[in-house]
């Protein structure tokens, strides 16, 4: 590890490293635990030159359905650009206290294959950093499974309510343009 840092602030005296880092906003810098896993997902790199789907999710929710639409829309546009994060919350007490049933929920019962973090707060003074912003550019979510389409610059391009269904038309639009 030592030997990797070492290589990269050479690299970077040269001016030869990737500027990710430096061209990601601090909000979207650091590394988040995925649902029910050890492994951790740097959000600059995985956002990188994408457009970029997050929501927040809870898996006893009346939306919970919306995962469905979520997975087909990461299907579809995945290999034009387009990156789905599930943040799961329980900032509306109705995520499950288990993350192994969680990620049961999301994973066996809906099929999930797109990146899904760790519960984390997304509302108020203890919503994660990401969620911070995105209320300052557009607004708080109110309920669980509200839509953020970010563009490549990390800037909410458009924010979705919890009623707004993944297949939805304005939706999809949102994401054909931003593509």
């Amino acid at each position: 590890m030592k030997t990797l840092l070492s290589s990269l602030t050479f690299l970077a005296a040269l001016g030869l490293a990737p500027l990710a880092s430096a061209a990601c906003p601090d909000y979207m810098q650091g590394d988040y635990r995925k649902l029910h896993s050890k492994d951790t997902v740097n959000l600059c790199e995985l956002m990188e030159n994408k457009t970029v789907l997050v929501v927040n999710t809870a898996s006893h929710c009346g939306f919970t359905s919306q995962f469905k639409g979520l997975e087909a829309l990461h299907k579809k546009y995945k290999d034009k650009g387009l990156v789905v994060v599930g943040f799961a919350s329980d900032d509306f007490k109705q995520e499950d206290a288990s993350e192994e049933k969680a990620a049961e929920i999301c994973y066996l019962n809906y099929g999930v294959t797109f990146t899904m973090l760790s519960p984390t707060a997304v509302t108020g003074d203890k919503a994660n950093p990401l969620f911070k912003a995105l209320a300052a550019q557009s607004k708080e979510p109110k309920w669980n499974f509200n839509k953020y389409l970010l563009g490549q610059d990390g800037k909410v391009i458009k924010h979705f309510g919890s009623m707004t269904k993944p297949d939805s038309s304005e939706l999809s639009e949102a994401i054909d343009a931003a593509l």
